[in-house]
């Protein structure tokens, strides 16, 4: 199949130079020949090993993230928050309507009290040796129950005033006033901004190439330089369907980076050679990328076939050979066959 390949763009690459110098053949000899010539720079193309990646597709989330609930049942009063606001940790999120849960902590701090009162008066007894011990602790008893149930009550009522678990921004609201929050109900969702991952299911035969702490370049669509991503979970059981583990890649903050974007995770996989030659010789043509071959003090058209970049390096899967000398600079401006001056 690479055999055939290499032949077919030989073939295209023949009938392209055909109809390049067919084309030149409608100017008159004179007129090539009148060429000025250029002063340019050239460097040999050689043959650079470099790591091949593999690409997974992923998806960046919020290390801390939480839906925000209520413990005990009420309406929902007041909503203090909206989505895209930020708040700090502790700020009031929402209030519930409380008046049935206030009457029964004022009902249990009225029975503690009446409860105390007895208590110290039955202690008084006590010293006068009025009572029996037992009478004295069923008193005492019934107090530290009155007293549990009365901080049961401030603590339900306590929980009428949500508030925000740690420092980050409201990203989705779930209920409005006046509906019933009840335990298990989301009401609001709280994500840290600052805290960001990306998420990735990698395929079987990628996992042994991935391990803890290493650091994989990611790169999102929306951000044009490439970032750095810290592996923190691999997961120990994969997807039996999709044959994938989910693996989590710490980021580190940067702007425009959010959560919910899209993103990829390039996992090394092995050394290979190829050629590569600098990103600005290739001069774009219409649909072709041609470079400008310089041989015997003239530039000569060449037809390539382009790969990946790395950095400022483009790979050259076809079309020139290790060895041969190519323009780098003012590349666009040359023609076919015009006389070059190399600059040292």
């Amino acid at each position: 199949m690479k055999y055939m390949t290499t032949h077919l763009f030989c073939a295209l690459l023949s009938g392209t130079l055909i109809l390049l110098s067919g084309c030149g053949k409608s100017e008159p000899p004179s007129q090539t020949a009148k060429l000025p010539t250029a002063s340019i720079r050239v460097e040999q193309v050689q043959s650079r090993s470099y790591q091949q990646k593999d690409e997974v597709a992923g998806t960046v989330r919020s290390k801390l993230k939480a839906m925000i609930e209520a413990k005990v049942s009420g309406r929902i009063k007041t909503i203090s928050a909206q989505v895209g606001q930020e708040v700090a940790q502790m700020d009031p999120l929402i209030e519930l309507d409380a008046q049935e849960i206030s009457s029964r902590y004022d009902q249990a701090v009225t029975a503690r009290e009446q409860a105390l009162s007895e208590w110290r008066r039955y202690e008084a007894l006590r010293k006068d040796e009025v009572i029996t011990q037992q009478e004295y602790e069923q008193v005492e008893s019934r107090y530290r129950i009155a007293d549990s149930q009365a901080l049961e009550a401030k603590t339900m009522l306590g929980y009428t005033a949500i508030n925000a678990p740690f420092t980050g921004i409201v990203t989705r609201k779930l209920a409005d006033v006046g509906d019933l929050a009840s335990p298990g109900r989301p009401l609001l969702e709280l994500e840290d901004p600052l805290a960001l991952r990306l998420e990735a299911d990698i395929p079987e035969g990628l996992l042994d190439r991935i391990h803890l702490g290493d650091q994989l370049d990611v790169q999102i669509s929306s951000i044009t330089n490439r970032l750095t991503g810290t592996v923190s979970e691999i997961a120990p059981v994969g997807d039996p369907n999709s044959r994938t583990f989910p693996v989590k890649l710490d980021l580190q903050s940067q702007p425009g980076l959010r959560s919910g974007q899209f993103g990829r995770v390039s996992v090394p996989i092995g050394l290979a050679q190829s050629l590569f030659i600098p990103s600005g010789a290739i001069v774009q043509r219409g649909q072709l990328d041609l470079v400008f071959v310089v041989k015997d003090g003239k530039a000569l058209l060449r037809i390539v076939k382009t790969g990946k970049r790395m950095d400022d390096q483009i790979e050259i899967l076809a079309g020139l050979d290790a060895g041969e000398w190519i323009a780098t600079q003012n590349a666009s401006l040359l023609s076919n066959g015009q006389p070059v001056e190399v600059l040292q």
